[in-house]
């Protein structure tokens, strides 16, 4: 006997709603300010609040904040600045709790940069930029970033935190390692007789950074492939500043904030410009983004001055974990309950590592939809992203996620495997259906 349900399908608003007042969200103000003076302009910015995650319901609303600076050039600065931001959400499932979308945007974040770098090297254009992007979701900040734009963080508290991290090659060791492993070359420009000056650079093309968006004539080792830092910062607020470099040649982060602090956002940001100019004077396109985030009704104002200066100790390189991460945590989680908290933090180059999201959140991403370029794909048309790796004979192939085979030549040529001339497909049948996964080896 059949039962007849009057069961009826709650809105995704209606529940988010419900999910607010049950959490008792109580929502920050955000408010910005932006400043630049201009020498090749080449740095765009881009400024966006009340976003809504579901169109209409005045409540899952988050906000976008991007500094893109270019070189040779401003068409891929102004590519990015218009393009990306659409490109992260189309890699966002839709009807996603706000935890769970939350939670998908540093993978989303991953997939929007390299499709973004992607489509607009098949426009055959040669300038690059760097970018440094964020989201803000209530205290939940997350921040992409590649190239030397640096976004860091004073919170209520009085601590600095670098929310991304600077791709130039004279710094990061790392990147130097992969660039050369991947078949780039790492050195100074020769001035002759055996005289080299400069920075580091990436040799074909002089680029002095390991990361960008664009710069095709560069060499696909210059990769779009952000690190990604996600924090959640106490109901105290903070102030966050992102510039280009402009800014950062001139200033460290402790003069930066000293420099504005007790100022509203609009005159920190050109207070900020003024004295990196005041110091160096105008060598290259030199723009800040102020960014308070404050609790509710709370008098638009700069985040008071630590209540200790702590010295050369102040500029942390690494957040404060979560309770539950650590030992030295433990008898501790109530006892400081409202200070800034590590959501996420991932920097590696290695798509295969940044696009295979953790149980349970991988569970939100479709099977059949290329990871980065979020095209459908029949079964049996995907290549894991595994493929090729020394780990692949450990994983189950048809777990994914899968690229198509255009952005698994993207992936190739990013790791320096491209013209590899050995192709070994494998189809490989999932034991619990009839379903099969192409599996490609080199």
């Amino acid at each position: 006997m059949s039962i007849r349900s009057d069961h009826q399908t709650v809105p995704l608003s209606v529940l988010l709603k419900r999910e607010l007042a049950s959490e008792k969200v109580e929502k920050p103000e955000i408010i910005y300010g932006q400043a630049s003076q201009s020498k090749k302009g080449e740095d765009f910015t881009l400024l966006k609040t009340e976003c809504q995650r579901v169109v209409g319901d005045g409540v899952s609303t988050y906000s976008v904040f991007g500094l893109f600076d270019g070189h040779n050039g401003s068409a891929a600065a102004i590519y990015s600045k218009e393009n990306l931001l659409n490109n992260v959400l189309a890699a966002i499932p839709p009807e996603l709790s706000r935890d769970e979308w939350v939670a998908a945007l540093p993978r989303a974040l991953v997939a929007g940069f390299v499709k973004t770098d992607k489509d607009f090297q098949e426009k055959a254009r040669t300038s690059g930029t760097t970018v440094t992007f964020m989201i803000i979701e209530g205290w939940v900040v997350t921040v992409a970033s590649v190239g030397d734009s640096r976004c860091i963080l004073e919170s209520a508290e009085g601590g600095l935190y670098h929310l991304s991290a600077d791709h130039r090659l004279e710094c990061n060791e790392e990147e130097r390692d992969r660039i050369t492993a991947s078949g780039g070359e790492v050195g100074r420009l020769n001035a002759g007789g055996g005289a080299e000056i400069g920075p580091l650079r990436c040799w074909p093309g002089g680029l002095c950074l390991s990361r960008s968006i664009g710069d095709m004539d560069v060499g696909e080792f210059i990769v779009p492939v952000p690190y990604v830092k996600q924090v959640k910062l106490s109901t105290a607020g903070g102030r966050l500043i992102i510039s280009s470099d402009g800014v950062w040649d001139a200033l460290s982060p402790e003069m930066t904030f000293d420099c504005c602090r007790g100022m509203p956002a609009d005159a920190a940001a050109s207070q900020v410009v003024k004295e990196a100019l005041h110091v160096k004077g105008l060598r290259d396109d030199t723009t800040c983004i102020v960014i308070d985030i404050q609790p509710p009704e709370k008098v638009p104002a700069a985040p008071s001055a630590p209540p200790k200066k702590q010295g050369k100790g102040v500029f942390k390189s690494m957040f404060r974990k979560k309770p539950s991460e650590s030992s030295s945590q433990v008898g501790k989680e109530y006892s400081e309950p409202d200070l800034l908290e590590e959501l996420f933090e991932e920097g590696s180059a290695m798509l295969a590592d940044r696009l295979d999201a953790k149980y349970p959140i991988c569970n939100v991403f479709k099977l059949f939809m290329c990871a980065v370029c979020q095209v459908e794909m029949k079964p049996g048309e995907g290549i894991s992203i595994h493929a090729g790796s020394s780990s692949a004979g450990k994983l189950r192939p048809w777990d994914g996620p899968f690229l198509c085979s255009s952005c698994q030549e993207k992936k190739e040529a990013m790791e320096g495997k491209r013209g590899m001339d050995l192709d070994i497909v494998v189809e490989v049948t999932s034991p619990s259906s009839s379903t099969s996964f192409a599996f490609k080896e080199h």
